[in-house]
């Protein structure tokens, strides 16, 4: 993937199950890899059990700042979100990495930033999509589920991430067989597609195959099974 016209906060929301929350750690490792300053804010209020502080030791191996719930990873879910986070939004000298909740009721956190999010200019709303998903299997449920997560945060998407994926069990025809779908969503959206994530291990077999190709690893770890209960 290309690092010019990077954007200081980069904003990755979708449908609960999407797997947009290890798109957003391979993110945050990505922007540091290319020597950046960075910080990952995890605004999920909708799932305690699946979220970005299940990689707080990666991160912090990279020295990459997690701004985190301290009710993360407990079984308490309630909508607490730290007060850090203004202030990473406001550091000109970081790039922030945002994870949003899945579908609207988590997008409401995020509308409490908007407005200065908007005034600063400088971000990217990512919308992250998966064809294996029950409530996003076609083009039109998957833009009911944008329409929704749009009206709830008080923002529009920038672009498209293609996260088509069946976790472990992902294959080089699974990936090839979601392209068309992403198409789809993004002509019906008017919106580019930023990037489509898949498994270093299948990166050699699809790099020539699929534009704007981001490999990634399952750093927050959970079965396809697991994730459909």
């Amino acid at each position: 993937m290309d690092s010019r016209g990077i954007k200081r906060i980069t904003i990755f929301s979708g449908h609960y199950g999407s797997g947009k929350t290890n798109v957003a750690v391979n993110y945050a490792l990505w922007l540091r890899k290319n020597e950046l300053e960075v910080s990952i804010a995890d605004l999920d209020i909708v799932n305690p059990y699946f979220r970005t502080k299940d990689s707080m030791q990666i991160l912090s191996e990279k020295g990459i700042k997690l701004i985190s719930s301290e009710y993360a990873n407990s079984n308490v879910d309630v909508p607490a979100l730290p007060a850090e986070t203004y202030g990473m939004l406001h550091n000109k000298k970081q790039h922030c990495v945002i994870d949003v909740g899945g579908d609207d009721r988590g997008a409401l956190a995020l509308g409490r930033y908007s407005d200065g999010i908007i005034e600063d200019g400088d971000y990217e709303l990512l919308f992250v999509i998966n064809k294996y998903r029950p409530l996003t299997r076609n083009a039109d449920m998957t833009l009911e589920i944008m329409a929704e997560i749009e009206k709830a945060c008080h923002m529009k998407f920038t672009a498209i991430v293609n996260d088509s994926n069946l976790g472990d069990e992902t294959t080089a025809e699974d990936v090839l067989g979601s392209v068309s779908y992403a198409q789809e969503v993004s002509e019906k959206a008017s919106l580019p597609i930023k990037m489509t994530t898949v498994k270093s291990d299948l990166y050699d077999a699809l790099k020539d195959k699929i534009e704007n190709l981001m490999p990634i690893e399952l750093y927050v770890r959970q079965s396809f099974a697991e994730r459909n209960d």
